[in-house]
């Protein structure tokens, strides 16, 4: 049976919780940010470097225990800025020790974070909406309706939070549990674009976190126009949420795809900065029975992508209530994968994780109350 933790009860808060909204998140600054909030109380830029070190490279939310900072600064500091984690409601863990948490943010929406450990790394899946804009019919995440984008120190804040549980701090310490990042949770995080680059360009910095780019992998369905731009700024690492290799499946399966068809998904594909053998396109692969997983799809498949340096990830479908849609069977599955690798490309089988707490890819869905239409935050550029 999975491990459920019980939602605390308000004397159970965590100490570094804070639900004083004037105070300032130092998880959603740069440094550069860092050091003019501090200018603006007079104090110099070397500041900045100390504090940052002890928030980021030592995951410290108490001023009083950074103690190269004089001690009259501290309430100064305090009575300006915090350094909290989102508050979790819920915990749960996997009997294959994947750790799902549903994290609450200071206005009481909800998303999910999970941990995946395996045996050579320690995956973190963050999310970075509430909700989702995509509406792809496979998704249990797609059913639940935007609410709104998650601020940097919301993303950054939910990375943390897991290194906190993990015991990995000090950052870049050997052994850490949490390796690498994929930005494959609730939300489309080209549609948060600005905010999804400053909390990755904040756990990029090698004075903090310093997780490297090439342990950052973002997922999209197939934002065209943000995609180059995301490539120059952040040079993570790429992978499409692919699913279909006929526009009018993919259509139905991934409806952006009616906006940003194959075909200009595909050449935003081959624009990728740094693309190339050592750094190659993950194209994510739902194995839905009898919809997209014969061996004339994975022939497609293997032209679609033709000369593209690339590995696809098929994922056998992880059942959620009401979807509709069945698990391709495990001899088709093989054929498919069969097909593709003797074109050349690598092509795991991913091995279903925490579906028993419902954290595997597509399962995530918080329990966050929808918000009145008049309430919810439009995303800009997502309509139409």
């Amino acid at each position: 049976m999975p491990v459920t933790d019980p939602i605390p009860a308000a004397s159970e808060t965590p100490a570094h919780f804070s639900p004083d909204k004037s105070l300032i998140s130092l998880l959603g600054l740069e440094k550069a940010d860092l050091q003019a909030a501090l200018a603006e109380l007079g104090l110099p830029k070397f500041r900045a470097g100390q504090i940052w070190r002890w928030v980021f490279r030592h995951g410290l939310s108490d001023f009083n225990e950074m103690t190269d900072l004089a001690k009259p600064l501290r309430p100064l500091l305090a009575s300006h800025f915090h350094a909290d984690r989102p508050l979790v409601s819920r915990r749960q863990q996997s009997v294959d020790g994947t750790i799902k948490w549903l994290v609450r943010l200071a206005d009481g929406q909800e998303a999910e974070t999970v941990y995946i450990p395996d045996r050579d790394r320690g995956t973190l899946c963050i999310s970075s909406q509430v909700g989702c804009t995509l509406n792809c019919s496979f998704c249990h995440t797609g059913t639940q309706r935007l609410v709104r984008n998650l601020a940097a120190e919301e993303i950054v804040g939910q990375i943390m939070l897991a290194m906190d549980e993990l015991g990995d701090w000090p950052a870049g310490k050997e052994n850490r549990r949490l390796t690498n990042i994929v930005l494959m949770g609730m939300g489309e995080p080209l549609y948060n674009y600005e905010q999804v680059a400053k909390a990755m360009k904040i756990i990029m910095s090698g004075e903090g976190v310093g997780l490297s780019r090439r342990r950052i992998t973002l997922s999209t369905s197939g934002i065209v126009p943000e995609m180059e731009r995301c490539g120059a700024e952040l040079g993570v690492n790429l992978a499409i949420s692919l699913h279909a290799v006929r526009d009018g499946l993919r259509d139905e399966l991934v409806p952006i795809n009616r906006k940003y068809n194959l075909a200009q998904l595909l050449e935003a594909v081959r624009g990728w900065p740094g693309l190339s053998n050592a750094r190659r396109v993950t194209w994510e692969y739902v194995m839905l029975k009898g919809v997209n997983d014969s061996e004339q799809d994975a022939r497609a498949l293997v032209k679609l992508i033709a000369g593209i340096p690339s590995k696809i990830n098929l994922i056998p479908f992880n059942p959620w209530p009401g979807s509709g849609y069945e698990t391709s069977a495990a001899e088709q599955i093989e054929k498919f994968a069969q097909i593709v690798m003797k074109a050349g490309y690598a092509s795991p089988v991913r091995t279903p994780r925490g579906r028993d707490i419902l954290a595997a890819c597509g399962q995530l869905k918080s329990d966050s109350v929808r918000l009145r239409k008049s309430q919810q935050v439009t995303v800009a550029g997502w309509q139409g």
